[in-house]
């Protein structure tokens, strides 16, 4: 049986997905609607560069890139959509949309970024298959389903913050969300340690938050954390962050603070985020670039 699905597993790794054509097409169609006469040929020949358009997207990181250096369209592109992994049967169902991040000057960083995604994404989703192809072989049955994509969090002149999220479904769900922080006026990936000059933050950080926890609890009784002075049922307690916890900086440039869901809390608290105050955290910053005061 373990070879039977070692083979299944292979077999879905090899499946290349088509990618959706009809916003390109549809859109080119009805901005050629406006016009007094219609053109069946321009309309074929239109359909026609929309298919090689998004096939090379898909096919392509190059292909991408090169619309960064177009006129018009480079100003406009930041993170798009590369490719989509779609399925559905009715008792299964999948959407895993994979990111692309164009128009960055560090060429090694947004290579490293963009084959990050799309090697998790396509992980994602040969999995989600191959437990399908699991299922089928045990004679199980039941609903199954993931849903993964992105959400642009901070976009100016300084910070380009990306959130990819994962919703697993089976019985009940789960989610993860994954952070990266760009500075676009350097070109680098920001991580958590390079804000800060040691590792007193984590302390800074952690006492803070608890606090919050606590305050929030008083506050609203549907409220609850798993945090160090409130007992609980299931004998955990939240006491401090990890040196590489997931964050981003917003758009009012606040340090926020990520949890996943189930970390610190029940599963209907969904991942409780945590605005920081920058002065809170001003004597322990390497560079106030990123970070502003209240």
């Amino acid at each position: 049986m373990d070879e039977k699905l070692e083979q299944m597993k292979q077999t879905y790794m090899d499946i290349p997905i088509p990618a959706e054509l009809d916003f390109i097409v549809n859109q080119a169609i009805n901005q050629h609607r406006k016009k007094p006469r219609t053109n069946l040929k321009w309309m074929t020949a239109v359909a026609a560069a929309a298919i090689v358009f998004v096939a090379g997207l898909n096919t392509s990181p190059a292909f991408a890139h090169s619309l960064a250096d177009m006129p018009v369209v480079g100003k406009l592109i930041k993170v798009l959509t590369f490719r989509e992994y779609l399925y559905d049967d009715g008792a299964h169902n999948a959407k895993v949309e994979v990111p692309i991040i164009t128009n960055l000057d560090n060429k090694v960083l947004e290579e490293s970024l963009n084959t990050k995604y799309l090697e998790e994404s396509k992980k994602l989703y040969t999995d989600f298959m191959f437990d399908i192809e699991k299922m089928k072989a045990s004679g199980l049955e039941g609903h199954l389903g993931v849903d993964s994509g992105y959400i642009v969090k901070t976009d100016n002149d300084q910070i380009l913050a990306v959130g990819r999220y994962v919703v697993n479904t089976v019985g009940s769900s789960s989610t993860t969300f994954q952070y990266d922080t760009i500075d676009k006026k350097n070109q680098l990936l920001i991580t958590l340690p390079s804000l800060f000059k040691d590792e007193g933050y984590v302390q800074v950080i952690s006492d803070y938050i608890k606090e919050q926890m606590i305050q929030r609890m008083k506050e609203d009784p549907a409220i609850i954390y798993w945090v160090e002075g409130v007992p609980n049922d299931v004998k955990f307690y939240f006491s401090s962050i990890k040196k590489d916890q997931s964050f981003y900086i917003n758009k009012d440039g606040k340090l926020v603070i990520v949890f996943q869901k189930y970390g610190v809390t029940p599963g209907y608290m969904g991942t409780p985020e945590f605005i920081i105050p920058t002065n809170l955290l001003a004597d322990q910053l390497s560079t106030h670039a990123y970070l502003l005061p209240e």
